[in-house]
């Protein structure tokens, strides 16, 4: 009985083990100012925006953009310059 214990509980520790070591994604990424768009966008490739944004464009929209409202907040300043809620926006 005592091996079943501490094979189950080697077993959890595996597992948990395991999934704690996903790499990091943009999404689960420290929130962190950037200072252009282009450093913005080796982190999020077609740019960050709050959830429910819109691009606005002429052309075709953008909507594979992250949707992170820390990071946008954080960047929109500088970064949004249509006001659109999408900072650094590029297919």
């Amino acid at each position: 009985m005592g091996k079943t214990k501490i094979m189950r509980g080697s077993a959890a520790l595996l597992i948990g083990s395991a999934l704690s070591l996903g790499t990091a994604t943009p999404a689960h990424a420290a929130v962190k100012k950037y200072s252009n768009c282009v450093k913005l966008n080796q982190d999020y490739h077609h740019g960050v925006g709050k959830p429910g944004a819109r691009d606005k464009t002429s052309g075709k929209q953008v909507t594979n953009f992250t949707r992170n409202k820390k990071v946008y907040d954080l960047n929109k300043k500088a970064r949004d310059r249509d006001k659109d809620g999408i900072a650094c926006e590029k297919r």
